[in-house]
């Protein structure tokens, strides 16, 4: 993967934003912090925690756990994860700015001892062998145009009979040509797989007990309360991170939508047992 290009994504340029939110909550850069001050600010994905609390529970996530979070962004599902139950994370990020952040809110967390936060391309990274009981990911994977290494290195980092629970994107129907530039250039969307051919790959990667779970209408239904929201709160986004942050992500909150709307990309739910 490309370490510049994803950052044609909107949603993935000033990072650090999120200490802007923190300090128009009064909260210095270096003082501690609580998961649940962050969990606002921390969620890239859809439904925030409770997206999180499905993946406890259909995975059986429990103290004892060792979970790797491909794609983990900011680290908010991780800290949630490790937070709530406990469990030992990997939380792994191709995104070196990203990673940083990340690792700098853990640590304030004082969560450091549970998530250890590795900045690599899941394409190249040596996973350790059958070293995870569980494998968490949200909205990451459609960015990896290589769908055969990335489920065998996830496949390889799990021991056997151990659980996936993935959130992504995949096609629904042919794209137009402006459909396809936002996917490329907004989403950085390199892999929008069928639902037989996102199956076939897991299947190919020795997963079985295969869920696939569309989510395309509650997800589109997410996207469009976001961005009415946001809009709605646009004088006091712009008080805290400046107009430009402000129309940067108000465009990307609305190719997203549209693409959904579109009726050609979709979302969904994957869990599987690796055999």
């Amino acid at each position: 993967m490309d370490n510049q290009a994803i950052k044609s994504m909107n949603l993935y340029s000033q990072v650090e934003r999120i200490y802007s939110d923190l300090r128009a909550m009064g909260i210095a850069d270096d003082a501690p912090l609580d998961v649940e001050t962050l969990t606002p600010f921390d969620q890239y994905h859809y439904f925030g925690t409770d997206a999180v609390d499905e993946a406890i529970a259909m995975t059986g996530i429990t103290a004892g756990s060792t979970v790797l979070d491909v794609g983990s962004g900011l680290g908010g599902p991780a800290r949630y994860l490790a937070k709530a139950t406990g469990c030992k994370v990997t939380a792994l990020e191709l995104q070196e700015d990203l990673n940083e952040v990340a690792a700098k809110l853990t640590d304030r967390c004082g969560l450091s001892g549970n998530i250890d936060h590795v900045c690599a391309d899941v394409l190249a990274w040596q996973a350790p062998a059958e070293s995870h009981d569980q494998l968490m990911s949200y909205l990451a994977l459609y960015h990896i145009d290589d769908p055969t290494t990335l489920f065998a290195t996830c496949a390889t980092a799990l021991k056997p009979g151990g659980r996936i629970y993935i959130e992504d994107l995949y096609g629904l129907g042919e794209f137009t040509d402006e459909e396809q530039r936002h996917l490329r250039h907004m989403l950085y969307g390199q892999n929008m797989a069928s639902r037989t051919q996102y199956i076939l790959d897991l299947q190919n990667a020795g997963f079985t007990d295969i869920a696939f779970t569309d989510m395309t209408g509650p997800w589109t239904g997410f996207c469009r309360e976001r961005l009415e929201a946001y809009r709605a709160g646009r004088e006091r986004q712009e008080a805290v991170h400046g107009r430009q942050v402000v129309e940067a992500l108000d465009e990307f909150y609305a190719t997203v939508l549209g693409l959904f709307e579109g009726g050609n990309m979709g979302g969904v739910r994957v869990t599987a047992t690796k055999a």
